[in-house]
């Protein structure tokens, strides 16, 4: 996992990845890279536009979804491709999990921004948010395309 921000595994009828991460924020921050990467190559994008992210969640799992999700409702709604992602910080009080952070992208121009693949939604299948020995985190995520 040293280095690597995520990757594709095999799916037979949707797009799943995996990401990696030092800190659990970090992880988060390259599944949503690695969920803007299947629709579009982000690595070219210059961030011009952010907007904040705050979700509360029972369980750390629906947090995953709720951020990724959301990131989708605002591609969808304001027309943003993501490209950079920032979590300050997840964290658990009073037995729920909160997530502040912030995600940067461009408005879309269908002149210039060519997609492969259609996100229409993050599932709850084969969803994984795990530490392994070392103390890294990795997520794995199933979404409808």
């Amino acid at each position: 996992m040293a280095g690597k921000k995520y990757e594709y595994l095999y799916h037979i009828a949707d797009a799943k990845f995996r990401a990696f991460g030092a800190t659990l924020e970090e992880a988060f921050e390259n599944a949503a890279l690695a969920l803007f990467n299947a629709m579009i190559d982000t690595s070219k994008l210059k961030a011009l536009e952010e907007r904040k992210i705050e979700i509360t969640s029972p369980d750390i799992k629906m947090l995953l979804v709720e951020w990724l999700s959301e990131l989708l409702y605002l591609f969808e709604v304001d027309g943003i491709i993501f490209s950079e992602f920032r979590i300050d910080k997840i964290e658990k009080k009073g037995g729920k999990f909160s997530l502040k952070g912030k995600a940067s992208g461009v408005p879309i121009d269908l002149l210039y921004h060519k997609f492969d693949t259609q996100v229409k939604a993050v599932t709850f299948h084969e969803l994984e948010v795990e530490q392994d020995k070392t103390g890294e985190f990795w997520i794995q995520v199933v979404v409808d395309t």
